[in-house]
């Protein structure tokens, strides 16, 4: 791993650090939908000390069956959007949460690299955040080799959580 993806990762754990303050102001759980991640994103998170009290698990759906069998894509948005895109970071999020029976859903899908998926470029990445307030998807477009583009999807995906999770200012 590079230095800047090391670098990467440890802010991601700052940022984890964040999120898991928040949802224990909520009292809330969470689980993590990953693919292009491998469980980068799962790891940054049980790094934190205390994290056994939010974090309930993760399900790496590598595969495009597992996303569909265990995680309820459909298989028509598989078929017809493609794994690498805002419908099915939604539905991976939305089925974590389904899934493993907590408030907030992760989901990382996209192209790490080396070489394009389903037409879409190194780099293209699709995240999303499932809250019992509603679920947020964003698509990202990461430069860097493939650890570069992996560790900064599990950085955006735990900033948009933060953002979801934050406590309200006093």
């Amino acid at each position: 791993m590079t230095d800047d993806a090391e670098a990467e990762l440890d802010r991601g754990s700052s940022i984890a650090a964040g999120v898991l303050a928040g949802l224990a102001f909520r009292e809330w759980s969470i689980g993590c939908a990953e693919s292009l991640t491998g469980g980068a994103l799962t790891a940054v998170l049980t790094e934190m000390p205390g994290s056994s009290s939010a974090v309930l698990g993760g399900v790496v759906s590598y595969a495009s069956e597992v996303k569909v069998k265990v995680l309820g894509v459909s298989q028509e948005t598989v078929d017809t959007c493609g794994v690498v895109s805002d419908e099915c970071a939604q539905e991976m999020a939305e089925g974590v949460r389904r899934v493993l029976g907590v408030d907030v859903g992760l989901a990382t899908t996209g192209v790490a690299g080396p070489t394009k998926q389903e037409d879409k470029p190194v780099g293209r990445v699709h995240i999303a955040v499932a809250t019992p307030e509603g679920t947020h998807v964003e698509q990202l477009d990461l430069d860097g080799e493939r650890d570069e583009v992996r560790y900064g999807t599990v950085r955006a995906v735990l900033q948009a959580a933060l953002n979801a999770v934050a406590p309200p200012d006093v």
